[in-house]
This record gives C-alpha cells, structure tokens and sequence, in this order.
C-alpha cells in the first residue's frame, strides 16, 4: 500500500501512545509526500492550507497530547518524545520531506539529524513554540496546569514544551550531523521571518538555505 492508499485517518502506535496520522490529499500518486509538523498547541489542519502547493500526498501528524492522538496521564513532554512520534510516523510513511512550523520546525531539524535516510529535505518555518524556553535551563520548580484544565492540547504538554531549553550550539550540532549524512545540496532550509537565537544560529551554517516558504518546498517538490 502506498502512501496514496493511506486512509484519511491512520493511528500509529508509539510505545503506549496512539498518534494521529492524517493524510489530506492524495497527490499525483508518483511524488513523495510531505509530513507537516504543527506549532506547539495545534494540530494538523483540516484540509492542505492554500499556501501550500505540494504535488505529491499531503500528511500531517498530531504530536503526544495534540489532535487526535493521545493525552497521556502526567506529562513528561520532552523534544526527545516528539521526536519519536515522528520516527514511528515515517515507519509508515517512508521518506518525506518535513514542514516544521514553531515547535515542529524544531522537531524537524532534530528528526532530519537521527534519519537522513526518510528525510528528504526540513523546511522550518514561523509558528507557536518556536523560541521554546530560551538558550538556558529554566527554574527547577515543576509546572502544574490549572486544576481542572483538560486538552487536547494537554495543559502539560503546553508547560512543558514552552520551557524546554535550545542553546545555539546545540541546534548547530544537530545541523552538523544533517549536513554530514545528508545527499542534498541544501538539506535544511529555513523560511522563518521570526529567528530566535536557536534558529539565527542554525540559519548562518553554511549549508543551510534561506528563502519563502513557496520557493523552498518547490526545491524540495523536485528533488528525486
């Protein structure tokens, strides 16, 4: 079955979490598809937003706690767990190219540096959850939502994943290992009007291109 074949709505187990695999258009049936990655707090849209033009199938996943997949008891979000939502996806999608906007351009940055294999060109843009918590630890204390507050998004996934820590330096690692596994000319491209320090310091690696968002998934709509 290809990716084409896929129903609307596909649940992709990840360890004890059922995550939301969604495809929004079929495309031409020979391209490969794009795997959006939402904001902190969002989810994937409800159909292909007019500003994508993608000729290939259209997917989006809803990360632990967001959409459709689920709200785990506790929290204990981290970079790391979205991380492997996404590689549980790409088991079943193959090789994609990334759209990451906010918290997902983060994760698709990650993602790209653990499997150049699948990923075939990241694209990270503007969104919610972009700056996360700053290039340095936070306060030790241990969020607590409010009592009562329920999600989707889960109240802990947005407490916790907003203070999670990017330090420049090990953004730019994970640029490096990108550039260092990857067969593409411009593996990363950055597309975000808003940069915070993280992502100024992945965009001035050489290697890594800038440009709008239309133009860069073109780049990567024609790549083999």
């Amino acid at each position: 079955m290809t990716v084409a074949d896929l129903p609307a709505l596909t649940m992709v187990r990840h360890n004890r979490v059922d995550l939301a695999l969604h495809r929004l258009s079929t495309g031409d049936g020979t391209s490969r598809p794009l795997l959006l990655l939402h904001g902190l707090g969002g989810r994937t849209p409800d159909r292909v937003p007019d500003w994508i033009d993608w000729p290939g199938p259209v997917l989006g996943l809803d990360f632990t706690g967001h959409g459709a997949s689920t709200v785990p008891t506790g929290g204990g979000y981290s970079a790391e767990i979205l991380v492997g939502d996404v590689d549980a996806a790409l088991g079943v999608t193959g090789p994609v190219t990334l759209l990451g906007a906010g918290l997902g351009a983060y994760i698709a940055l990650l993602v790209a540096a653990a499997r150049p294999d699948l990923v075939r060109g990241a694209v990270l843009a503007d969104g919610p959850g972009l700056a996360g918590g700053g290039i340095h630890p936070g306060s030790p204390s241990l969020p607590f939502p409010a009592p009562g507050a329920q999600g989707p998004p889960d109240p802990f996934a947005l407490l916790e994943l907003s203070r999670d820590p990017r330090p420049p330096d090990y953004a730019q690692t994970f640029v490096r290992f990108v550039l260092e596994t990857s067969d593409l000319e411009w593996p990363l491209t950055v597309t975000a009007v808003v940069q915070p320090e993280w992502l100024g310091a992945v965009a001035s690696e050489p290697g890594v291109a800038t440009a709008a968002l239309g133009d860069a998934l073109r780049g990567y709509a024609s790549l083999d």
